[in-house]
Protein backbone atom coordinates (compact mmCIF):
# COMPACT_ATOMS: atom_id res chain seq x y z
CA UNK A 1 0.00 0.00 0.00
CA UNK A 2 1.37 3.59 -0.98
CA UNK A 3 1.82 6.63 1.20
CA UNK A 4 -0.89 8.33 -0.25
CA UNK A 5 -3.47 5.36 -0.20
CA UNK A 6 -2.21 5.34 3.45
CA UNK A 7 -3.25 9.00 3.98
CA UNK A 8 -6.76 8.56 1.89
CA UNK A 9 -7.63 7.00 5.77
CA UNK A 10 -7.89 10.63 6.91
CA UNK A 11 -11.00 12.35 6.43
CA UNK A 12 -12.29 16.04 5.82
CA UNK A 13 -14.82 16.20 8.31
CA UNK A 14 -17.08 13.90 10.82
CA UNK A 15 -19.60 12.27 8.26
CA UNK A 16 -16.68 11.64 6.24
CA UNK A 17 -14.79 9.94 8.41
CA UNK A 18 -17.83 7.79 9.60
CA UNK A 19 -18.53 7.00 5.96
CA UNK A 20 -14.96 5.59 5.97
CA UNK A 21 -15.09 3.89 8.89
CA UNK A 22 -18.33 1.74 8.14
CA UNK A 23 -16.99 1.25 4.92
CA UNK A 24 -13.87 -0.64 6.03
CA UNK A 25 -15.51 -2.38 8.91
CA UNK A 26 -17.80 -3.98 6.35
CA UNK A 27 -15.13 -4.53 4.06
CA UNK A 28 -13.15 -6.58 6.61
CA UNK A 29 -16.44 -8.57 7.59
CA UNK A 30 -16.69 -6.75 11.09
CA UNK A 31 -19.93 -6.52 13.25
CA UNK A 32 -21.12 -2.88 13.63
CA UNK A 33 -23.17 -1.31 15.87
CA UNK A 34 -24.93 2.37 15.74
CA UNK A 35 -25.57 4.55 18.87
CA UNK A 36 -27.46 7.36 17.98
CA UNK A 37 -26.26 10.91 19.90
CA UNK A 38 -29.64 13.23 20.29
CA UNK A 39 -27.95 16.26 18.59
CA UNK A 40 -27.22 17.45 15.11
CA UNK A 41 -24.27 18.48 13.16
CA UNK A 42 -23.80 21.69 12.10
CA UNK A 43 -25.62 20.53 8.93
CA UNK A 44 -28.30 19.48 10.11
CA UNK A 45 -27.10 16.08 9.84
CA UNK A 46 -27.40 13.01 12.60
CA UNK A 47 -24.79 11.91 15.36
CA UNK A 48 -23.58 8.75 16.35
CA UNK A 49 -20.67 6.44 17.95
CA UNK A 50 -20.31 3.45 16.09
CA UNK A 51 -18.40 -0.19 17.11
CA UNK A 52 -16.62 -2.19 14.08
CA UNK A 53 -16.13 -5.84 16.06
CA UNK A 54 -13.28 -8.16 14.22
CA UNK A 55 -12.05 -11.59 15.05
CA UNK A 56 -13.65 -14.33 17.03
CA UNK A 57 -16.38 -13.17 19.34
CA UNK A 58 -16.47 -15.91 21.63
CA UNK A 59 -12.40 -14.53 22.34
CA UNK A 60 -11.49 -13.65 26.03
CA UNK A 61 -8.91 -11.29 25.01
CA UNK A 62 -9.84 -8.24 23.41
CA UNK A 63 -8.01 -5.00 22.17
CA UNK A 64 -10.46 -1.81 22.75
CA UNK A 65 -9.33 1.20 20.55
CA UNK A 66 -11.45 4.62 21.10
CA UNK A 67 -11.22 7.30 18.84
CA UNK A 68 -13.06 10.74 19.54
CA UNK A 69 -12.86 11.13 23.46
CA UNK A 70 -12.00 14.45 22.89
CA UNK A 71 -14.22 15.31 19.86
CA UNK A 72 -11.76 17.06 17.22
CA UNK A 73 -8.83 14.87 17.62
CA UNK A 74 -10.46 11.92 16.36
CA UNK A 75 -9.40 12.65 12.76
CA UNK A 76 -6.20 10.59 14.32
CA UNK A 77 -8.04 8.26 15.81
CA UNK A 78 -10.14 7.57 12.88
CA UNK A 79 -7.84 7.13 10.58
CA UNK A 80 -5.75 4.82 13.10
CA UNK A 81 -8.62 2.44 13.47
CA UNK A 82 -9.83 2.35 9.92
CA UNK A 83 -6.03 1.39 9.17
CA UNK A 84 -6.68 -1.35 11.23
CA UNK A 85 -9.79 -2.98 9.61
CA UNK A 86 -7.34 -2.76 5.81
CA UNK A 87 -4.21 -4.21 5.50
CA UNK A 88 -1.10 -4.74 7.64
CA UNK A 89 -2.50 -5.91 10.85
CA UNK A 90 -2.68 -9.99 11.69
CA UNK A 91 -5.22 -10.53 14.65
CA UNK A 92 -4.57 -13.69 16.57
CA UNK A 93 -7.23 -16.64 16.61
CA UNK A 94 -7.56 -15.73 20.30
CA UNK A 95 -8.29 -11.87 20.03
CA UNK A 96 -11.26 -10.17 19.31
CA UNK A 97 -10.90 -6.09 18.00
CA UNK A 98 -13.21 -3.98 19.25
CA UNK A 99 -12.84 -0.42 17.94
CA UNK A 100 -15.14 2.40 19.15
CA UNK A 101 -15.34 5.28 16.43
CA UNK A 102 -16.29 9.17 17.52
CA UNK A 103 -17.42 8.75 21.49
CA UNK A 104 -18.12 12.04 21.54
CA UNK A 105 -19.51 12.68 18.11
CA UNK A 106 -20.63 16.01 18.89
CA UNK A 107 -17.41 17.24 19.22
CA UNK A 108 -15.80 15.75 16.09
CA UNK A 109 -18.64 17.04 14.20
CA UNK A 110 -18.32 20.72 15.46
CA UNK A 111 -14.74 20.51 15.42
CA UNK A 112 -14.63 20.95 19.46
CA UNK A 113 -12.88 18.98 22.78
CA UNK A 114 -15.80 19.03 24.68
CA UNK A 115 -19.03 17.28 24.99
CA UNK A 116 -22.15 18.46 23.30
CA UNK A 117 -22.75 19.32 27.70
CA UNK A 118 -19.19 21.43 27.51
CA UNK A 119 -18.23 18.37 29.38
CA UNK A 120 -14.42 17.10 28.85
CA UNK A 121 -15.44 13.36 28.53
CA UNK A 122 -12.27 12.47 29.63
CA UNK A 123 -12.71 13.90 33.70
CA UNK A 124 -16.40 13.14 33.34
CA UNK A 125 -15.79 9.32 34.78
CA UNK A 126 -16.18 9.75 38.25
CA UNK A 127 -19.00 9.79 41.19
CA UNK A 128 -21.02 12.07 40.90
CA UNK A 129 -23.07 11.69 43.59
CA UNK A 130 -20.17 12.28 45.84
CA UNK A 131 -18.13 14.67 46.65
CA UNK A 132 -16.38 16.08 43.33
CA UNK A 133 -12.57 17.49 42.94
CA UNK A 134 -11.96 21.11 43.94
CA UNK A 135 -9.38 23.17 41.88
CA UNK A 136 -9.16 26.68 43.45
CA UNK A 137 -6.24 27.72 41.33
CA UNK A 138 -8.27 27.43 38.46
CA UNK A 139 -11.15 29.42 40.33
CA UNK A 140 -8.79 32.38 41.02
CA UNK A 141 -7.70 32.31 36.79
CA UNK A 142 -11.10 31.14 35.51
CA UNK A 143 -12.22 34.71 34.51
CA UNK A 144 -9.17 35.47 32.61
CA UNK A 145 -9.06 32.24 30.81
CA UNK A 146 -12.71 32.59 29.80
CA UNK A 147 -13.30 36.09 29.39
CA UNK A 148 -17.05 37.48 28.13
CA UNK A 149 -15.49 39.09 25.04
CA UNK A 150 -12.56 37.56 23.10
CA UNK A 151 -10.17 40.58 21.61
CA UNK A 152 -6.88 41.97 22.15
CA UNK A 153 -7.28 43.60 25.22
CA UNK A 154 -9.00 40.74 26.57
CA UNK A 155 -6.54 37.96 25.05
CA UNK A 156 -3.84 40.37 26.67
CA UNK A 157 -5.34 40.34 29.84
CA UNK A 158 -5.68 36.20 29.42
CA UNK A 159 -1.89 35.95 28.66
CA UNK A 160 -0.17 38.04 31.21
CA UNK A 161 -2.23 35.78 33.95
CA UNK A 162 -0.99 32.80 32.56
CA UNK A 163 2.47 34.49 32.02
CA UNK A 164 2.27 35.46 35.28
CA UNK A 165 0.89 32.08 37.26
CA UNK A 166 3.72 30.42 35.33
CA UNK A 167 6.83 32.66 36.13
CA UNK A 168 5.46 32.49 40.10
CA UNK A 169 4.50 28.63 40.14
CA UNK A 170 6.64 27.26 37.15
CA UNK A 171 4.95 25.89 33.58
CA UNK A 172 3.59 22.34 34.48
CA UNK A 173 2.19 23.69 37.70
CA UNK A 174 0.09 26.38 35.35
CA UNK A 175 -0.53 22.74 32.83
CA UNK A 176 -1.54 21.11 36.02
CA UNK A 177 -3.66 23.56 37.35
CA UNK A 178 -5.41 24.14 34.04
CA UNK A 179 -5.83 20.65 32.25
CA UNK A 180 -6.41 18.40 35.50
CA UNK A 181 -10.22 19.13 35.30
CA UNK A 182 -12.45 21.72 37.30
CA UNK A 183 -16.25 20.64 38.04
CA UNK A 184 -17.81 24.62 39.02
CA UNK A 185 -17.69 26.23 36.64
CA UNK A 186 -19.82 24.63 33.47
CA UNK A 187 -18.71 27.64 30.79
CA UNK A 188 -15.04 26.63 31.26
CA UNK A 189 -12.27 25.16 29.90
CA UNK A 190 -11.81 21.49 30.87
CA UNK A 191 -15.37 21.28 32.62
CA UNK A 192 -15.50 17.89 34.24
CA UNK A 193 -19.71 17.54 34.30
CA UNK A 194 -22.02 17.63 37.33
CA UNK A 195 -23.49 14.74 36.03
CA UNK A 196 -22.86 11.78 33.73
CA UNK A 197 -22.62 12.58 30.05
CA UNK A 198 -24.17 11.19 26.88
CA UNK A 199 -21.34 9.74 25.40
CA UNK A 200 -20.12 8.99 29.30
CA UNK A 201 -23.48 6.71 28.97
CA UNK A 202 -22.74 5.32 25.76
CA UNK A 203 -19.62 4.21 26.17
CA UNK A 204 -20.38 2.06 29.66
CA UNK A 205 -23.20 0.53 27.69
CA UNK A 206 -20.35 -0.70 24.85
CA UNK A 207 -17.72 -1.58 27.38
CA UNK A 208 -20.50 -3.37 29.41
CA UNK A 209 -21.97 -5.44 26.31
CA UNK A 210 -18.20 -6.17 24.91
CA UNK A 211 -16.29 -6.83 28.12
CA UNK A 212 -18.09 -9.70 29.59
CA UNK A 213 -16.52 -12.09 30.26
CA UNK A 214 -13.11 -11.48 29.34
CA UNK A 215 -9.80 -12.63 30.83
CA UNK A 216 -7.21 -9.83 29.22
CA UNK A 217 -8.25 -6.31 27.96
CA UNK A 218 -5.59 -3.98 26.24
CA UNK A 219 -7.04 -0.42 26.04
CA UNK A 220 -5.63 2.28 24.02
CA UNK A 221 -7.26 5.79 24.24
CA UNK A 222 -6.47 7.90 21.27
CA UNK A 223 -5.65 11.58 21.81
CA UNK A 224 -3.59 14.71 19.71
CA UNK A 225 -2.56 17.71 21.17
CA UNK A 226 -0.01 17.38 23.89
CA UNK A 227 3.89 16.55 22.85
CA UNK A 228 6.24 17.45 20.09
CA UNK A 229 4.67 18.17 16.39
CA UNK A 230 4.15 14.35 14.98
CA UNK A 231 5.59 12.55 18.61
CA UNK A 232 3.90 9.50 19.40
CA UNK A 233 3.69 8.64 23.46
CA UNK A 234 2.57 6.01 25.22
CA UNK A 235 0.93 7.41 28.88
CA UNK A 236 0.80 4.48 31.03
CA UNK A 237 -2.45 3.61 33.04
CA UNK A 238 -0.49 1.28 36.10
CA UNK A 239 2.51 2.04 37.68
CA UNK A 240 6.08 0.05 36.08
CA UNK A 241 6.06 -2.17 39.22
CA UNK A 242 2.95 -3.63 39.11
CA UNK A 243 1.65 -6.85 37.12
CA UNK A 244 -0.29 -4.30 34.27
CA UNK A 245 2.47 -2.02 34.28
CA UNK A 246 5.50 -4.84 33.54
CA UNK A 247 3.21 -5.65 30.95
CA UNK A 248 2.71 -2.40 29.20
CA UNK A 249 6.29 -2.18 29.71
CA UNK A 250 7.19 -5.78 27.77
CA UNK A 251 4.25 -5.09 24.95
CA UNK A 252 5.17 -0.96 24.39
CA UNK A 253 8.64 -0.41 25.57
CA UNK A 254 10.39 2.48 27.26
CA UNK A 255 8.93 4.90 25.76
CA UNK A 256 5.42 4.61 28.07
CA UNK A 257 5.43 7.56 30.48
CA UNK A 258 3.55 7.82 33.40
CA UNK A 259 1.66 10.97 34.86
CA UNK A 260 3.54 10.44 38.24
CA UNK A 261 7.01 10.49 36.81
CA UNK A 262 10.26 12.75 37.51
CA UNK A 263 9.38 14.61 34.08
CA UNK A 264 5.70 14.01 33.16
CA UNK A 265 4.03 15.16 29.96
CA UNK A 266 0.90 14.92 31.52
CA UNK A 267 -0.70 16.19 34.44
CA UNK A 268 -2.59 13.62 37.11
CA UNK A 269 -6.39 13.52 35.65
CA UNK A 270 -9.01 12.35 37.90
CA UNK A 271 -12.45 10.89 36.11
CA UNK A 272 -10.41 9.68 33.09
CA UNK A 273 -11.73 7.14 30.39
CA UNK A 274 -10.31 4.27 31.62
CA UNK A 275 -11.98 4.08 35.13
CA UNK A 276 -14.94 2.78 32.73
CA UNK A 277 -13.12 0.06 31.01
CA UNK A 278 -12.11 -1.20 34.74
CA UNK A 279 -15.38 -1.35 35.73
CA UNK A 280 -16.70 -3.31 33.02
CA UNK A 281 -14.47 -6.04 33.11
CA UNK A 282 -15.21 -7.20 36.19
CA UNK A 283 -11.74 -8.42 37.33
CA UNK A 284 -10.55 -9.53 33.93
CA UNK A 285 -6.34 -8.12 33.59
CA UNK A 286 -6.46 -4.33 32.13
CA UNK A 287 -3.76 -3.16 30.30
CA UNK A 288 -4.56 0.81 29.91
CA UNK A 289 -2.47 3.45 27.86
CA UNK A 290 -3.23 6.76 26.39
CA UNK A 291 -1.45 7.11 22.94
CA UNK A 292 -1.12 10.66 22.34
CA UNK A 293 0.27 12.35 19.31
CA UNK A 294 1.82 15.59 19.71
CA UNK A 295 0.59 19.05 17.79
CA UNK A 296 2.02 22.69 18.69
CA UNK A 297 2.92 24.02 21.95
CA UNK A 298 0.96 23.77 24.69
CA UNK A 299 0.02 27.59 24.68
CA UNK A 300 -0.96 27.04 21.35
CA UNK A 301 -3.42 24.23 21.84
CA UNK A 302 -4.40 26.28 24.52
CA UNK A 303 -5.42 29.57 23.21
CA UNK A 304 -7.10 27.52 20.48
CA UNK A 305 -9.33 26.05 22.97
CA UNK A 306 -9.82 29.27 25.07
CA UNK A 307 -10.77 30.83 21.32
CA UNK A 308 -13.06 27.76 20.95
CA UNK A 309 -14.76 27.95 24.88
CA UNK A 310 -15.99 31.96 24.11
CA UNK A 311 -17.35 31.28 20.49
CA UNK A 312 -19.85 28.73 21.74
CA UNK A 313 -20.27 30.21 25.05
CA UNK A 314 -20.84 34.13 24.08
CA UNK A 315 -20.08 34.26 20.33
CA UNK A 316 -21.34 32.76 17.34
CA UNK A 317 -19.58 29.68 15.56
CA UNK A 318 -21.36 30.36 12.61
CA UNK A 319 -20.28 33.76 12.17
CA UNK A 320 -16.81 34.67 9.77
CA UNK A 321 -15.19 34.89 13.00
CA UNK A 322 -16.36 32.03 14.51
CA UNK A 323 -15.59 29.70 11.43
CA UNK A 324 -11.91 31.31 11.73
CA UNK A 325 -11.80 30.55 15.71
CA UNK A 326 -13.19 26.52 14.17
CA UNK A 327 -9.97 26.08 11.92
CA UNK A 328 -7.94 27.58 14.25
CA UNK A 329 -9.27 24.43 17.05
CA UNK A 330 -9.10 21.96 13.77
CA UNK A 331 -5.49 22.75 12.96
CA UNK A 332 -4.36 22.64 16.54
CA UNK A 333 -5.03 19.26 17.43
CA UNK A 334 -5.27 18.31 13.80
CA UNK A 335 -2.50 19.14 11.51
CA UNK A 336 -3.63 18.88 8.67
CA UNK A 337 -0.04 17.85 6.72
CA UNK A 338 1.26 14.65 5.10
CA UNK A 339 4.47 14.31 7.80
CA UNK A 340 2.23 14.37 10.14
CA UNK A 341 -0.46 12.07 9.62
CA UNK A 342 2.52 9.68 8.16
CA UNK A 343 4.20 9.91 11.55
CA UNK A 344 0.51 9.34 13.25
CA UNK A 345 -0.28 6.25 11.18
CA UNK A 346 3.44 4.55 11.15
CA UNK A 347 3.39 4.86 14.59
CA UNK A 348 -0.26 3.49 15.30
CA UNK A 349 0.33 0.62 13.28
CA UNK A 350 3.06 -0.31 15.40
CA UNK A 351 1.27 0.57 19.06
CA UNK A 352 -1.67 -1.41 17.53
CA UNK A 353 0.61 -4.10 16.62
CA UNK A 354 2.36 -4.66 20.06
CA UNK A 355 -0.87 -4.83 21.54
CA UNK A 356 -2.17 -7.30 19.19
CA UNK A 357 1.12 -9.83 19.84
CA UNK A 358 1.40 -8.79 23.22
CA UNK A 359 -2.43 -10.25 23.73
CA UNK A 360 -2.05 -13.13 21.48
CA UNK A 361 1.34 -14.46 23.10
CA UNK A 362 1.16 -13.19 26.92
Amino acid sequence: MTVTQDLNAFSFDYAAAREKFCTAAESAGAQLERYDNPGKAPDGGSLSSDVAILGDTGASRVLLVNAGTHGVEAFAGSAIEIGLLGAGHIVPDNVRVVLIHAINPHGFAWLRRVTEENVDLNRNFLDHDGTRPTNSDYDTLHPVLCPERWDDRSRARSNKAIEDYARKHGAFALQTVVTRGQYDHPDGIFFGGQATTWSNRTFRAITEKHLAGTSLIAFIDLHTGLGHYGSAEMLAGASRDSPNGRRLHAWYGDALTSPHAATPTSAPLRGVIARAVREAANGADVVSATLEFGTYPVRVVLDALQADNWVHAHGDPASADGQTIKAQTRKALYPDEDDWKELVLVRGRQILNHALAGLGAD
